[in-house]
């Protein structure tokens, strides 16, 4: 894999490429990648897969206009075609003025990633290691009694290396690695099986659970799903567990995210300054956490990034914005810029944690008394301008403060505006998530079931 040194100066060829062609501003991204998976089903190997490249992308900015350009190509003769089909491009595309680079007071300055500690220096392990542990997570879940079979445990590695370039001068970039375990275990036959799951992933081997926890909890949330049906149909308290909580709070974190306000298609287009969660609630977003799979010093257009409250005291604070969003607004990015190799900046959150309560999740549903525990979620009909919200959902039935039954088929719904500032949060808060959210109680939503 190409190391940093490598990928900085394919960021510079490719500006400099830029300029030669004609372009007023530009900006360069290299990232390297390298992956290897490993699947297994039934004690033996069901397959496995290494892949490794490196991809480039080039921005650039011509009179108001921009176009980006991609390859996984990075020869001379490759990034001299990308920069003068992207300047073609720009001059075909329409003028935006709020489209342009940061200026170079706005760059970050801390840009050394070492003390998030993102990348794991303990050796990287081989497909036999990751099939030794997809094979004891596959075992483990299999050991729980009333599981008949896995549909699958999977293992995997992956290393990422980024490195970001621009003609305003900016110029660093980070690496990232990453270890996943999964398996879905499966009890019953015919039209009568249910299946559950259970995975994770860190930056670091040594922060993973065992595969026999990961495996375990899979086979133990299945044989939780056995007799599954229908449940009643009406206005019923739902809770959603912790595994799909933050679904709730995407929905929050895209509406207010400034490519919606822009365009003026969010249904929080007129809420800054008000209330969208109850007294009490915060979230915040702190992309400098350690060992977080998305902290990063600085954003996709080079600003310092900081911790900030989205929602303060339930709250709205402001827009997650990049620079053009931002000037749309009249109001300064938030460093949230984010981008792929073949696409601009636009804006996004990293590391968000939403306030906890103090019960249990148990004393919660003690206390709903009769309604819905939500553990999965099937498709969605969600309208981003009006916030009416519909999913199909899939959990435990609540009679007298205990789980009666799993449901597997149901719809729930409501609007989101309102659904939020009628939340509870347990104490359940999960760790090491990207966005950690605990189970939200929402009171009075419509459930559909038989």
């Amino acid at each position: 894999m190409p190391d940093f040194p490598q990928l900085e100066a394919l960021t510079q060829a490719l500006l400099a490429a830029a300029a030669r062609s004609g372009a007023d501003q530009a900006d360069a991204v290299a990232v390297a990648a390298s992956a290897v998976s490993v699947d297994v089903r039934a004690g033996g190997l069901e397959h496995a897969e290494r892949a490794e490249g490196v991809e480039i992308g080039l921005r650039v900015l011509l009179g108001g206009r921009q176009a980006c350009v991609s390859a996984s190509d990075h020869s001379e003769r490759t990034i001299t075609e990308m920069a003068a089909r992207a300047v073609a491009m720009a001059r075909e595309a329409p003028v935006d003025d709020t489209l342009g680079l940061a200026e170079p007071d706005q760059l970050a300055r801390d840009t050394d990633s070492r003390r998030l500690d993102l990348i794991d220096n303990s050796p990287e392990p081989d497909p036999a290691t990751l099939q030794d542990r997809a094979l004891r997570a596959e075992a483990a879940a299999l050991a729980v009694e009333g599981v008949s079979k896995t549909e699958s445990a999977s293992a995997s590695h992956s290393m990422t290396r980024f490195w970001l370039g621009a003609s305003n001068g900016f110029s660093a970039g980070y690496g990232r690695s990453s270890h996943s375990l999964s398996t879905v275990a499966i009890t019953g036959e015919g039209l009568r099986m249910e299946r559950d799951w259970a995975g994770e992933s860190r930056l670091h081997a040594s922060d993973m659970p065992s595969p026999e926890e990961i495996g375990r909890l899979a086979g133990e949330r299945t044989i939780a799903r056995r007799g599954a049906r229908k449940p009643p149909t009406g206005a019923f308290p739902i809770l959603y567990d912790e595994r799909v909580s933050g679904g709730l709070i995407s929905h929050l974190v895209n509406a207010v995210s400034g490519t919606a306000i822009a365009r003026g298609a969010s249904w929080l287009r007129n809420a800054l300054g008000e209330a969208v969660l109850p007294p009490g609630f915060d979230l915040y977003e702190n992309p400098h956490l350690p060992r977080r799979g998305g902290s990063r010093l600085f954003d996709a257009e080079g600003l310092a990034t900081a911790p900030r409250l989205i929602v303060a005291d339930g709250i709205l604070q402001g827009w997650t914005l990049d620079l053009a969003t931002g000037r749309k607004l009249g109001m300064p990015s938030t460093a949230s810029a984010m981008r792929s190799a073949g696409s601009p900046p636009s804006p996004g959150v990293t590391n968000l944690e939403l306030t906890a309560g103090p019960l249990s999740r148990d004393q919660m549903i003690r206390e709903m008394g009769r309604g819905l525990v939500v553990t999965s979620m099937l498709g969605a009909s969600i309208n981003a301008t009006t916030g009416d919200y519909s999913r199909g959902a899939a959990g435990f039935w609540v009679e007298n403060g205990e789980i009666a039954y799993a449901v597997n088929e149901c719809t729930i719904a409501g609007n989101l505006r309102q659904m939020l500032s009628h939340i509870t949060a347990a104490n359940d808060l999960p760790d090491w998530r990207a966005l950690r959210v605990p189970s939200l109680l929402v009171e009075g939503m419509t459930v559909a079931g038989g």
